[in-house]
């Protein structure tokens, strides 16, 4: 596959797919231009997919474009069927793919490196006795020796999200458990194999040999595995955001091979906008940015104890008491969780907002950085559901509201609400910004039953406080019914 090169609208046609991929994630930066953004990133993408497939010599267009087919059939598919609440799991597969596209191209390109034009292909001299002159007897196929650190890099960072994704589909599905799976001495032979893929690529440069490549994915494939089982379920939203990034950089790795613009382009984007956004969230959890990528996240023993605690005293309320007393209210926060998310209780929430609203309360919904399983997991369910955008607050922009709110509504959000993140220094949150919602007059927590506790595996003070009513029921029914009783 060779690109027509010497053509400056090939230039110009990435340059706009660029600045469109940029627009787009200034627009998913805010949900009041998250279409626009979407719209745009189609844009970009349809113009750097057809350029390329109009400025390259491809032998196989009609099986290619009988791929994309089959892809886009498969996406439109899965977009309509997929419930929101399935939406983590589905941006992990997702990654995952990607992954194994990079994997696979490097694949291709190290094995028709000519076609890829990556190689050139020299004299191989024979010596077949000694004292004769060299007698050319064939053609060696020598990769360029840059072309092997990306092809390396490429391959090996594509095998670890690959794999790194599954790992976080299976947890994020319940096929695999939430806690950590700490295997003995996980960051030596972490350590160990990362070494051996650097030294693999560095020997690579000098030495194209087949076992030096399929020995840098075999080992891709495994640190990748063994990075993120050791990872808790309740770690798993900077999880999605770290493999996003490192899936932009497999895909720059392999633009960069290819001699793709538009590839080196898109993927530094998704790789940049992905570590910040990793960033973030870890400074939103109090977390080290470094354990996340040396696969130590969320690997800290529960030494909170959520057992027992059940034998605490608590008080139990009604869909008549919570209705009645956020009837009363001045103003009333939401505080949404991942307990929303499964009941699907998002349109019904928003409805009970508006009878809310009708009756002259002002309504707030306040989101967790982490909230769910994954980065803007709130945000997108509330705007499923037309929760006006301007209702919406960040942790930073609504905690500082709770001492002035009568009721804080708390709909499945455990380990983000949770006041041991401040106090308790043995808790494996100790250090996490919370929501400050105890600081509200009265606090209506909505949970299955007193027994459970949140992903982190941590029992929640918040329930045990005076000012706290607890409502044991499945959130989509236990909201439906306070509608029913605010008439």
């Amino acid at each position: 596959m060779h690109e027509v090169a010497g053509d400056p609208y090939v230039a110009l046609a990435y340059l706009v797919a660029g600045v469109c991929f940029i627009l787009s994630l200034r627009g998913l930066s805010s949900p009041v231009s998250s279409q626009r953004g979407n719209r745009l990133g189609m844009i970009g993408m349809a113009i750097a997919v057809v350029t390329t497939l109009v400025t390259h010599e491809i032998a196989s267009l009609p099986e290619i474009l009988v791929a994309i087919a089959i892809g886009a059939a498969i996406g439109l598919v899965t977009a309509r069927r997929i419930a929101m609440t399935a939406m983590p799991q589905l941006v992990a597969a997702f990654h995952s793919l990607v992954g194994l596209a990079a994997v696979l191209v490097g694949a291709a390109a190290y094995l028709n490196p000519v076609a890829f034009g990556i190689a050139e292909v020299v004299a191989r001299g024979i010596v077949p006795m000694p004292g004769l002159g060299p007698i050319t007897g064939g053609a060696l196929t020598m990769i360029e020796p840059v072309s092997r650190i990306e092809l390396g890099l490429g391959v090996a960072i594509g095998a670890l999200t690959f794999s790194g994704s599954i790992i976080a589909f299976l947890k994020l599905n319940g096929n695999m458990g939430g806690k950590p799976l700490l295997l003995p001495g996980r960051h030596l032979v972490n350590l160990a194999l990362l070494a051996g893929i650097v030294g693999l690529i560095a020997w690579f440069t000098q030495d194209q040999a087949p076992w030096i490549f399929w020995t840098i994915v075999l080992l891709s494939f495994a640190i990748g595995f063994l990075l993120i089982v050791p990872i808790g379920g309740a770690d798993m939203p900077v999880v999605v955001s770290m493999l996003n990034s490192y899936s932009g950089w497999a895909a720059a790795a392999m633009g960069f091979t290819l001699g793709n613009t538009a590839m080196i382009i898109t993927g530094a984007l998704v790789g940049a906008s992905g570590a910040i956004l990793s960033y973030i969230m870890c400074r939103a959890m109090n977390r080290s940015f470094i354990s996340v990528i040396a696969g130590g996240f969320g690997a800290v023993a529960d030494t909170s104890g959520g057992g027992g605690a059940v034998d605490r005293p608590w008080k139990r309320g009604s869909a008549e008491d919570a209705a009645f007393l956020m009837k009363e209210a001045e103003q009333v926060v939401i505080v949404p969780g991942y307990g929303m998310a499964v009941a699907q209780a998002q349109h019904a929430l928003r409805e009970m907002g508006d009878r809310l609203k009708a009756e002259g309360v002002r309504v707030k919904y306040a989101i967790h950085p982490v909230a769910g399983r994954m980065p803007g997991h709130m945000n997108v369910l509330l705007a499923e559901a037309n929760v006006p955008y301007d209702e919406v607050f960040e942790l930073e922009d609504i905690n500082s509201d709770f001492a002035q709110t009568d009721v804080a509504f708390v709909i499945g959000a455990n380990d983000v609400t949770n006041p041991a993140a401040k106090t308790d220094r043995t808790s494996p949150i100790y250090g996490m910004p919370v929501l400050d919602v105890e600081r509200a007059r009265t606090v209506l927590f909505i949970k299955r039953s007193m027994g459970g506790v949140g992903y982190a595996g941590v029992d929640n003070e918040l329930f045990y406080r005076d000012n706290t009513m607890m409502l044991l029921a499945d959130a989509k029914k236990m909201v439906e019914e306070i509608v029913k009783a605010l008439g």
